[in-house]
């Protein structure tokens, strides 16, 4: 291998690393993007229930003690 076949060499993995550098992150998005919209196809399959009361989760749960504020000394 000469020096010319040595630098085509080089260049062509540089160039090649670069590529990949380049394209990584728009399939890195597009593989994501996928999985999102199977989640969503997911979610829109599953059948819609009432809403959870939004009062309910503001209570503490059932059997634990009730908070009270510190007192000022």
């Amino acid at each position: 291998m000469n020096t010319t076949q040595t630098e085509a060499l080089i260049s062509l993995v540089a160039v090649l690393g670069l590529f990949v550098l380049m394209v990584a992150p728009a399939v890195i998005g597009i593989l994501r993007d996928r999985r999102i919209e199977k989640q969503i196809r997911r979610a829109r399959a599953v059948p819609v229930t009432e809403p959870p009361d939004p009062r309910a989760s503001s209570r503490p749960a059932h059997g634990t003690a009730p908070r009270h504020p510190a007192r000022a000394a």
